[in-house]
């Protein structure tokens, strides 16, 4: 601390001098104004000390200001950082307390919609367990059916070749009088015509065929018989017609040819035609020709026919399964529904009643002219152009060969 206690005393006695002070008491003056000048060379120093310590304190303070500046700065960019936080808190706050909302409101939404799926699939599970449930019904009733048929084809045939045996006066043989027991045996022109009835023993169709070549090859039986035509003639279920591969079988003393139930009537019509000549020795060349001719026409537009129909019946099994797997659903139900209601009746046939030739002719011109007028080609040269060059029969020394 400075002491200005000289220089004070100094100036008190400045101020009090007298004259006589003046001259016989400069000394003292002078004591005093070298310990005033002392003091304040002490205090100079001090002075500056201070100042030292001023200026250290100033530039502390200016460091401090900036510190200070820079803090506030600092705080500030925090309490706008801090302003930025509050708003997205909030913001979070108030989507949070929307998603709790909505969240709630979703979870709910989705358990009901859960709960209506699940009813949907259940219903659907369900809908599908009794379509496939009715769907194996009606095979289970069409394999019944089919059986049904086969159990009743023998019996069936019998009955058929006696109708047709009386209204055309065709001796029809109860009991052969040869070796074996066929099925059914006419009586034409002092020959014996057997006509044997085959169906399917079981469900699986694969092993038809064989049995078919089988049996053929055991018909030998009654062809070597005395007075049996050599012609022996298979008669099966029309819907077995399609798995077949070979309906004629050749072998050096008889023939056996397949026929279908269909066939029957027209067959026997064309070998009744035999009776028309008392003996067969009595027949021009001319005649058998004409005979034979006919026969020929007869086999070869049956068996034509047979493999038509069996084209196009594998054509509607492939276009139905087709129909099953490519219809959207909804379509495919609506087509079941109209399926389940339609229904075809053919012309019944009437025993008493016989088939007339020119009838037909007729109905096929009316058939032809409808079919024209809507645009459908029925010229025969052109639907026969492509169908006569198709093969009807196998070259079987090739399929041995392969």
């Amino acid at each position: 601390m400075a002491t200005y206690d000289n220089l004070k005393l100094l100036i008190a006695t400045i101020k009090n001098i007298g004259l006589f002070d003046r001259l016989f008491r400069w000394g003292k003056i002078k004591n005093l104004l070298i310990d005033a000048a002392s003091d304040l060379k002490v205090n100079e120093s001090k002075f500056n000390e201070q100042n030292n310590t001023i200026n250290s304190l100033t530039n502390q303070l200016q460091l401090i200001d900036k510190e200070k500046q820079l803090l506030d700065k600092r705080k500030n960019q925090i309490e706008n950082e801090l302003e930025i936080l509050r708003r997205e808190t909030d913001r979070l706050q108030k989507e949070n307390t929307i998603f709790i909302t909505t969240e709630e409101s979703r979870k709910q939404s989705h358990d009901a919609t859960l709960g209506t799926l699940q009813k949907i699939q259940t219903r659907i599970q369900t809908e599908r367990a009794e379509e496939i449930e009715e769907k194996n019904k009606a095979e289970l009733q069409r394999i019944a059916n089919l059986k049904q048929t086969w159990i009743n084809h023998e019996t069936n045939v019998k009955a058929m070749i006696k109708s047709i045996a009386q209204r055309q006066t065709i001796d029809y043989i109860e009991k052969a009088p040869f070796k074996g027991t066929p099925d059914n045996t006419l009586s034409i022109c002092e020959e014996y015509i057997v006509l044997d009835a085959k169906s399917p023993g079981g469900d699986d169709l694969k092993n038809f065929s064989n049995y078919i070549k089988d049996q053929a090859e055991r018909a030998q039986k009654y062809a070597k018989q005395a007075d049996v035509k050599s012609d022996i003639f298979f008669i099966v279920p029309s819907n077995t017609l399609e798995i077949l591969r070979q309906f004629v079988f050749k072998f050096p003393d008889y023939t056996v040819y397949i026929i279908s139930v269909d066939g029957l009537e027209p067959l026997i019509l064309n070998l009744k035609k035999i009776e028309e000549y008392e003996f067969a020795k009595e027949l021009t060349p001319e005649d058998r020709n004409n005979i034979c001719r006919v026969l020929g026409r007869f086999a070869h537009l049956s068996k034509r026919r047979i493999q038509i129909d069996s084209f196009f019946a594998r054509q509607f099994i492939e276009l139905a399964y087709k129909a099953e797997s490519s219809l959207p659903a909804d379509i495919l139900e609506s087509v079941v529904e109209f399926e389940r209601s339609e229904k075809l009746n053919p012309p019944q046939e009437k025993r008493a009643k016989s088939i007339s030739v020119s009838e037909l002719e007729k109905e096929a011109n009316q058939v032809k002219q409808d079919a024209g007028g809507r645009g459908i080609i029925m010229e025969d040269n052109l639907l026969t152009a492509n169908l006569n060059s198709h093969p009807l029969y196998k070259d079987l020394s090739d399929e041995a060969q392969q």
